[in-house]
């Protein structure tokens, strides 16, 4: 007979909404904390904020938002039109990730509008953040998780992230932890509770 095991419960509160790095005197908002751990991008919507992504890091969340604006300026990430996304609609302005020789050369002609466009994006996007310290697979666990939760076809956001992720779940050999997640205010497509 399988042995129950009952979960430990973890209490996380989501610190935000923040600006994304660079973009302070747009936003308004305070930057982000130098700490590393579990962040979320986000774009206004209705009465609060929808998620578009979770991330980790073990660095400092400025460190690793650093590579991510990098990303967004090259081309290398999908960038949606922010209009569309404060609606919880995914709308692509440029779909990124994969290069082949005639899409870098399309990038290359629509350089300027891409930018442009990917600027409008990052300083669209609320970003929150959580300090859980570093514990590698704990992060991955609160990570995949959130992820995972987004992508349930019967979640009405799963449209709107990214697919294709590079997701780390609990194992089966792993105790599972219930986290309790708060926050000041409405994260649209985040339950109060995860099991992780």
């Amino acid at each position: 007979m399988p042995r129950v095991r009952k979960a430990k419960v973890l209490e996380l509160n989501w610190s935000g909404p923040h600006s994304w790095p660079k973009f302070e005197s747009e936003s308004k908002l305070p930057p982000i904390p130098k700490s590393p751990g579990v962040y979320l991008w986000t774009a206004e919507y209705k009465t609060g904020y929808i998620i578009y992504a979770a991330g980790i890091t073990r660095r400092t969340i400025p460190t690793r938002f650093r590579e991510h604006s990098a990303k967004y300026l090259s081309g290398e990430y999908t960038i949606l039109d922010v209009k569309a996304m404060n609606q919880g609609i995914r709308k692509e302005i440029w779909h990124g990730w994969e290069w082949t020789p005639e899409k870098r050369s399309e990038y290359q002609h629509r350089e300027n509008e891409l930018v442009a466009a990917a600027r409008r994006q990052l300083g669209a996007f609320k970003v929150f953040v959580t300090d859980v310290g570093t514990p590698p697979r704990l992060l991955e666990r609160i990570e995949a998780a959130i992820m995972l939760n987004l992508y349930e076809e019967s979640s009405p956001y799963c449209d709107l992230p990214d697919q294709g992720m590079m997701l780390a779940p609990r194992w089966e050999a792993e105790e599972p932890i219930t986290i309790r997640f708060t926050s000041k205010v409405k994260l649209f497509g985040l339950p109060d509770m995860l099991e992780v």
